[in-house]
């Protein structure tokens, strides 16, 4: 595969500037409640560092998507291996218990921003309108552990296509930006971690990308991360129902649980964010190919709605039958 573009480069040169020229563009406004936000206001970071434990932490279970076969889908050359490892401080799970109490995970990655609260998920993981109660993000979990802290989540932005349209159909879109709350201490999640940068249109066609993921393995309580370096390119849906243009990737093991885990690029400053594992049947329907929905200008306006606050898009409410 060829690589990126110089155009590419220059982008990646410019995102920081124009990222920040944007967020400031929009004067900030007050912190009113949200309706996407989980438990109504933000609920305190004490209170996500009460509830969970290690132990509800090693209980939870995967979002649930649809990965159709657990089979390797058929392919000339093998895909490249996964390593579990103790993972990188700017990505992370989500936690949250659902409409049953049942503890769910996804995986999401801090993105410098001018508040430096601001994590990128996949957005099937929160699109839900179930319950999403204890919602907290836990950077570079791993084997029960929370080496910087849980933060509390304060809003989640999604754009309003996807609610309306699905998971299928509204696939573009399957990305969210979460803004969270500040740790226990007062601290934001990116002066304790750091971040990546977010680059939207990064090409398709990239020689080198890491591939990152949190899996639901039944066999293991102790869960690690997912390490895969590989080749991207572009992949043009066949499904009608489904539609749209997705980087793929092939990396082995990643099952149900990877959803949300960041497609890495070197940049300048270390990573770049150029996709998360969900769109394209949110995520893949083999364990060894995954795909992300194509970052674009609508990406960078779901940032800058983050980094003022707006009120995020929800689901809409059915009008009233006569």
């Amino acid at each position: 595969m060829s690589r990126p573009t110089a155009a590419h480069g220059r982008l990646a040169l410019l995102l920081p500037t124009l990222l920040l020229g944007v967020s400031l563009a929009l004067a900030p406004g007050p912190l009113a409640h949200a309706a996407g936000a989980p438990d109504g206001p933000a609920h305190p970071a004490s209170s996500a560092g009460t509830y969970w434990t290690a132990q509800r932490m090693r209980a939870a279970k995967p979002v649930v998507v649809t990965r159709s076969s657990r089979a390797p889908r058929p392919a000339t050359d093998p895909a490249p291996p996964s390593h579990p490892f103790d993972g990188l401080p700017q990505v992370g799970t989500f936690f949250w218990t659902d409409g049953s109490n049942t503890g769910r995970f996804c995986g999401g990655t801090v993105v410098r921003s001018p508040r430096r609260n601001l994590v990128v998920s996949a957005g099937h993981c929160l699109r839900s309108p179930d319950p999403k109660r204890h919602l907290s993000f836990v950077p570079q979990y791993h084997d029960g552990l929370t080496p910087h802290g849980i933060y509390p989540v304060d809003r989640i932005y999604l754009d309003q296509r996807y609610y309306d349209l699905g998971t299928d159909a509204g696939a573009r879109w399957d990305y969210a930006v979460v803004r969270l709350g500040a740790r226990s201490d007062g601290q934001e999640v990116e002066d304790v971690t750091g971040g990546f940068d977010l680059l939207p249109y990064p090409g398709y066609d990239h020689r080198k990308v890491r591939l990152i993921g949190y899996p639901g393995n039944r066999d293991s309580s102790h869960p690690k991360p997912l390490d895969c370096t590989s080749s991207t390119h572009r992949y043009t849906s066949t499904d009608p129902a489904a539609p749209g243009d997705f980087l793929e990737i092939a990396c082995a093991g990643y099952i149900g649980g990877t959803s949300g885990g960041p497609f890495l690029v070197r940049d300048f400053t270390g990573y770049a964010l150029i996709g998360v594992i969900g769109g394209y049947h949110t995520g893949g329907d083999f364990p060894d190919v995954s795909y992300s929905s194509y970052f674009t200008v609508d990406t960078l306006a779901l940032y800058a709605h983050a980094v003022r606050g707006d009120t995020p898009a929800g689901p809409r409410q059915d009008p009233p039958s006569k």
